[in-house]
């Protein structure tokens, strides 16, 4: 049993409502060889012909089980995933009209009584006949055309086979009612299976739009940032090999400015990448939450950070969550989610647990680097980087999914004080600020004080060629462009107004 709640549980929604609607059609089965063919079947057994009954009751079988195979091949196609079943349809009805017009003609010659097994029987092949055609049917119309159709056939057959009035009256409204109602639960149930799947496939096209979304936005960033610098690259370039051709000494100051234009664009890659791989925790704690709300899994919130976290430490959490909340959507069957944010004073580290109720189906095709994913092993590099870990699985006896990250804090932050943009901390004693790690002189920014110009750069520091560095005197300004050289500039800032122009 409990495995069985096991495998309910992991499926998806849209699977469930499936399940459920086949096995409600399927049901309906049973009901009509219980309520119709057991019944007709007492009945002539009663009357003392039941050999007669026997054969009511074999067809009654074989036109549930008909009924059976076309409900759910018409399902199929109305779903998309097979042909529609023409020839199902159409010995359906054959078998439908067959066994009222053989019920009736017995009727007819008092071989059976008017009792309550011959109106289960026209009842029950006319309404769920009626209820299998109408899966099949391309238009609800149809349908109800169809119905009309098979009440007209039987009060025209009762009464050519000379049926009492009363008889013919009550056949036509047993089987209007009995069809009506099972055309309309078969009609209503595949509307709300196909309104689940689409809801499904909506969701699926939501997130495929959320990461085209990204992707642009990331391309407008680059290009905003790369579209003028390699402009203006490529113009100070021209005007740098013209000025060269000329012999003119300002070919080297504009090479200069080119290079200084470079290594600001590198910056500016940098800072866009850097922005667009960091995630911060609150926007994405704020997001998973209507991101689930909207697929109307309950969740939950919980924050109890005693401590403020590093910028690096909400970054690789932030990435946590975004990464769990996809998981959940896509992944499980979720219904309940719960996010636990805890930094205790003292030690202890920061703590992120997602929890939800939405375990995914494992399949067995899969290997173990499958199952677990790229995504939780990105997840692992970053925390990995911070010395943090990452553990994920089941937990409750397999019916919760639990994701944990775990980031060790700096003794400063686990104490409880804060960093100050000096270096300082407070309540945690002084921290001497680190050294920057790169730094560039160039021509373009005067450098001055008291150090006398032969002091050695350290590190990954750099000094360009073309302007020297002295103990008080500013860097050498580019030398201003005169000449056929000043003629070509202008040309080419010219160009360059009108390639930035929108």
């Amino acid at each position: 049993m409990s495995r069985l709640t096991d495998w309910w549980h992991r499926k998806s929604k849209p699977v469930k409502v499936e399940l459920y609607t086949r096995w409600s059609f399927h049901s309906f089965v049973a009901l009509e060889i219980g309520m119709s063919g057991f019944t007709v079947l007492h009945s002539a057994v009663v009357n003392g012909v039941w050999r007669i009954g026997l054969w009511l009751f074999l067809l009654v079988c074989a036109h549930a089980a008909l009924c059976g195979v076309t409900q759910s091949r018409a399902l199929d196609w109305r779903l998309g995933r097979g042909e529609r079943p023409v020839r199902l349809i159409v010995a359906v009805v054959a078998v439908t009209l067959a066994g009222l017009f053989a019920l009736l003609a017995l009727r007819s010659t008092d071989t059976l009584p008017f009792d309550a097994g011959v109106i289960y029987l026209v009842t029950g092949l006319s309404g769920f006949g009626a209820a299998a055609t109408s899966l099949g049917l391309p238009k609800a119309a149809h349908a109800r055309y169809a119905l009309l159709g098979l009440v007209a056939v039987t009060s025209a057959t009762g009464l050519l086979l000379g049926l009492t009035t009363p008889e013919v009256l009550g056949n036509a409204l047993g089987t209007l009612i009995t069809g009506s109602f099972f055309v309309f639960t078969y009609g209503f149930s595949f509307w709300l299976l196909k309104a689940v799947w689409d809801l499904d496939a909506a969701r699926e096209l939501q997130a495929r739009l959320a990461v085209a979304e990204e992707r642009l936005r990331f391309g407008r960033d680059m290009h905003d940032v790369m579209g003028r610098n390699l402009a203006v690259i490529a113009l100070k370039s021209e005007l740098a090999v013209q000025l060269a051709e000329r012999g003119r000494p300002e070919a080297i100051a504009q090479m200069t400015e080119v290079q200084r234009i470079a290594r600001e664009s590198q910056r500016e890659v940098r800072e866009v990448v850097r922005g667009y791989r960091e995630a911060d925790l609150h926007t994405e704690l704020d997001g998973a939450r209507g991101v689930l709300a909207a697929a109307g899994i309950d969740c939950r919130i919980e924050e109890n950070a005693a401590v403020p976290l590093p910028a690096e430490v909400q970054s690789a959490l932030g990435w946590v969550v975004r990464e769990a909340t996809t998981n959940v959507l896509r992944h499980g069957d979720a219904r309940r989610c719960t996010v636990r944010l805890t930094a205790p004073k003292g030690g202890g580290g920061a703590v992120l647990t997602v929890e939800n109720d939405g375990v995914p189906d494992p399949d067995p095709a899969d290997g173990e680097a499958a199952r677990q994913g790229s995504g939780l092993a990105g997840l692992r590099e970053r925390l990995a980087a911070l010395d943090g870990t990452l553990e994920a699985g089941t937990a409750g006896n397999g019916r919760r999914f639990l994701l944990t990250a775990r980031v060790p804090l700096p003794a400063a932050e686990a104490a409880g004080g804060s960093v100050t943009a000096g270096g300082s901390v407070t309540a945690g004693g002084p921290v001497t600020a680190p050294a920057p790690r790169s730094a560039s002189v160039t021509d373009s920014a005067p450098v001055t004080g008291s150090a006398p110009a032969s002091a050695p750069v350290t590190g990954s520091a750099s000094v360009t060629d073309s302007a020297p560095v002295t103990g008080s005197a500013p860097a050498s300004a580019s030398a201003p462009v005169t000449g056929s050289a000043s003629a070509s500039a202008s040309a080419s800032a010219s160009a360059l107004n009108d390639e930035m122009t929108p």
